[in-house]
């Protein structure tokens, strides 16, 4: 009998560690095509000479790594990255502290009252306006209050999250038992501080996929600064990006070699800081 349960288990293992290997090697393709064939043709565009342009896909006979040179003078690469990693990093900030405490605000006083609820619900329809409704409106009120500029955007960006993050947060706030908050406030503290030093810490999972999301969304966004920042040194590289398309020709492998340039930053990030990205994600996805 014993020898029975035994072998039994070891099928039952077997069949729990197969791989399925058509699954597999389909999976492998499409990355291969959907993933890795799109990076290989923009390096591959970024090292070319414009002569070697008849074959996009064939490898540069000789390698020009002056494109990236002259892309880098071209956009003004040191400034353009200033303007952006400044709107980027200010919006993930501000973002993460106003709103989460928008969130919990709302989200511990909808029960409460039919002014929060409303609150949230208002917060929550906003995801549903496409940019491009509110894009006319949106350049008139920002040139009438001066914020056609990288601050002013930045606020935008602050404002312009809030339906989505309103929407993550309250989902986690709900799962905080409100025990902790009552005990706080026995021991003394007041509503600031039952969030700054109780809540706030609890929602570090979530605070790093805001901040994922956030940071993507600002540094990739090319829509909201082309229709708000008209005056070249308040630019982002994203806008940058134009000064290769000409009238009748574009210098597709200098453009190419600034978005790699573009690309790079994100791609360092990500190696340094994909511990605490993963670990955010799963974690915010447990809890």
């Amino acid at each position: 009998m014993e020898l029975t349960k035994k072998s039994t288990h070891l099928k039952l293992g077997k069949a729990k560690h197969q791989v399925n290997w058509t699954v597999t090697a389909i999976l492998v393709v499409l990355a291969i095509c959907f993933i890795l064939a799109p990076i290989y043709m923009t390096v591959v565009i970024a090292l070319k000479d414009p002569s070697d342009m008849v074959n996009v896909l064939s490898w540069p006979k000789h390698i020009r790594w002056e494109n990236f040179a002259e892309a880098w003078k071209m956009t003004d690469f040191p400034l353009k990255f200033r303007n952006t990693l400044f709107i980027t990093v200010v919006n993930v900030i501000f973002t993460i502290i106003t709103n989460s405490l928008a969130a919990y605000a709302i989200t511990r006083n909808r029960k409460r009252s039919k002014l929060f609820n409303l609150l949230y619900y208002y917060f929550i329809s906003a995801m549903f306006i496409p940019f491009n409704v509110l894009m006319l409106p949106l350049v008139k009120q920002a040139s009438a209050f001066h914020m056609d500029n990288v601050l002013g955007i930045t606020v935008l960006y602050i404002i312009f999250g809030l339906p989505m993050n309103t929407f993550l947060y309250s989902g986690f706030i709900k799962g905080i038992p409100t025990a902790l908050e009552e005990a706080a406030i026995i021991d003394g503290a007041n509503s600031w501080q039952v969030f700054f030093k109780v809540i706030f810490p609890i929602m570090k999972p979530m605070h790093a996929t805001v901040a994922i999301l956030s940071f993507m969304w600002t540094w990739n966004d090319f829509l909201m600064p082309l229709v708000l920042l008209s005056d070249p040194n308040q630019q982002t590289l994203q806008l940058a990006q134009y000064v290769f398309q000409g009238q009748f020709s574009t210098q597709y492998n200098l453009a190419f070699a600034s978005y790699l340039l573009v690309l790079l930053p994100i791609l360092i990030i990500y190696v340094f800081f994909q511990k605490w990205i993963i670990s955010g994600v799963t974690s915010g996805a447990v809890k």
